[in-house]
């Protein structure tokens, strides 16, 4: 029999993320109580606005299909949101709607890269972003920012890993899985480098919303005009509104990378799903109270369980400005536990403690662990108990 599979998916490392919630689901399902830490979406009910906008969408008949870029109405309300929030001024033409922030991504890749281009990845990174740009031919190049440098990359980082092969670089803040956030003076040096060596700069800004502490997200577009026609910002409503399930996500940019873009979903996705964009009009046009409750709960919740994660032995832990991560260097943790890698100690973790995280090796950082605190304060108390009890069980002097 001929070969069954292309080449392209035979080096794809399956999601790390999806992994764990599904063997934590199966563990659950075996009446076995563990604490999920896995999750990279909001506990919070889409807004109740955003409810009631999708329902009378669909009892109007707006069921059939859109434009495969998007409805015009929703596009006006993301031009209308990235100037109100983020100062920055979109045409239509430069605005696609996609079926979330993950397929805009996926989306974007297949149009600009050709087999060999090179796109720099900072570490630790979202884990689709290596594979992804492996799907559209690409190369990754990565480049790390360690927990010294915030986990941030340098200018000069950036400069040393360019190449004449190299299209783009990514640029995500606030960060998956760090929760770091590139400041305003950062973004501006960063992006000097890009415009130096001609580089697309690829801004996903899924988590915008949820910053803390008075920290502000700073989009790298909005440095200047140059800088923004070579950016192309990915964002959505998945984590702001919680609306993971309804697959919305945008690109804003050139206007031909938007039309290749838009050509490639008229023959992929169409449009996005209908009632999902009515809501998104909404979630965008709407009362914003809800998100800043989200917010200010997530932040909360950071302000509790941070210094309990941090006083846990051999932990070494940077408080996160964002998103809703925390993303612990536990090598030392793992060692004095008896474990040879921190992938078996976080397996430890689940089948001994019942508490699943994400191991940071499918972020390119596989000294630490990702644990999410978009759960219950309750039950975030009672994993952070449940680990510092195993690890002082198993700690060896």
């Amino acid at each position: 029999m001929k070969q069954l599979l292309a080449n392209r998916v035979k080096t794809l490392t399956p999601s790390t993320t999806l992994a764990i919630t599904a063997k934590a689901k199966e563990l659950k399902e075996q009446g076995i109580d563990v604490i999920g830490l896995g999750a990279g979406e909001p506990d919070f009910n889409t807004p109740q606005n955003i409810l009631i906008a999708a329902k009378e969408s669909m009892d109007a008949g707006y069921t059939k299909y859109t434009p495969a870029g998007g409805l015009p109405a929703l596009k006006k309300a993301i031009i209308d949101k990235l100037a109100r929030d983020n100062s920055l001024t979109y045409k239509a033409n430069e605005i696609i709607v996609g079926v979330g922030a993950k397929h805009v991504l996926y989306t974007l890749f297949q149009v600009i890269l050709n087999e060999g281009d090179e796109v720099i990845i900072p570490i630790p990174y979202w884990v689709s972003y290596p594979e992804q740009v492996k799907l559209a031919g690409g190369v990754p190049v990565y480049v790390e920012g360690t927990q010294e440098q915030s986990y941030k990359i340098t200018p000069q980082q950036l400069r040393d890993a360019i190449t004449e092969k190299t299209k783009a670089v990514i640029i995500n803040s606030p960060s998956n899985p760090s929760g770091m956030i590139y400041t305003k003076e950062e973004l501006a040096e960063l992006a000097k480098v890009a415009e130096e060596k001609d580089i697309l700069i690829v801004s996903d800004e899924i988590y915008e919303k949820l910053v803390y502490n008075g920290i502000e997200h700073y989009s790298i577009a909005q440095i200047s005009d140059a800088i923004k026609a070579r950016t192309i910002v990915v964002n959505g409503v998945a984590k702001s509104h919680s609306m993971t399930g309804w697959r919305i996500g945008y690109a804003a940019g050139d206007a031909a990378i938007i039309k290749a873009m838009t050509d490639l979903a008229s023959h992929s996705t169409s449009n996005s799903t209908t009632t999902a964009q009515y809501a998104t009009i909404e979630a965008y046009n709407g009362s914003q109270e809800t998100v800043e409750k989200m917010r200010q709960a997530f932040e909360s919740r950071l302000e509790v369980i941070f210094p309990k994660i941090a006083a846990i032995p051999g932990v070494k832990v940077l408080k996160p400005q964002g998103a809703f991560y925390l993303l612990p260097d536990v090598s030392e943790t793992a060692a004095k536990t008896g474990y040879l890698s921190v992938d078996d100690f976080a397996s430890a973790l689940l089948t001994e403690a019942n508490v699943a995280v994400i191991p940071g090796s499918g972020f390119g950082s596989p000294a630490t662990i990702r644990l999410s605190y978009a759960t219950s304060l309750e039950l975030l108390e009672e994993a952070v108990r449940r680990i510092e009890a195993f690890v002082k069980a198993k700690w060896q002097d």
